[in-house]
């Protein structure tokens, strides 16, 4: 997948796997590298980012496998962000859809 592509959309993917489910940095990776090929070094720019503009909140948890694990909460702002994060996807998705199915219509 083309890498504008993905810087585009890891946010918005970001946003919405830690609000299904409380995760750490790496468990946010391998579950977004289910469907993404994504590096981690682009991951934890982003969630500092999206920590420090209050998007998420931290907090530490033992760990039996190393060092504490620092996981990632959803904020109420973080949520609003993320509904609107969505609905521009949506948005954006459908009017791409749209033409990409109009050029595709020419084609035939």
């Amino acid at each position: 997948m083309n890498v504008q592509f993905k810087k585009g959309v890891l946010e918005l993917c970001v946003l919405v796997l830690i609000s299904k489910k409380d995760q750490y940095g790496y468990e946010l990776a391998q579950n977004i590298s289910k469907q993404i090929d994504v590096a981690e070094g682009t991951l934890y720019p982003l969630l500092r980012r999206l920590t420090k503009e209050d998007y998420f909140t931290t907090y530490l948890v033992e760990s039996n496998e190393g060092p504490s694990r620092k996981y990632y909460t959803l904020t109420d702002k973080g949520r609003e962000y993320m509904d609107s994060l969505v609905k521009e996807w949506r948005e954006f998705k459908a009017n791409v859809d749209e033409l990409i199915g109009e050029g595709l219509q020419d084609d035939e």
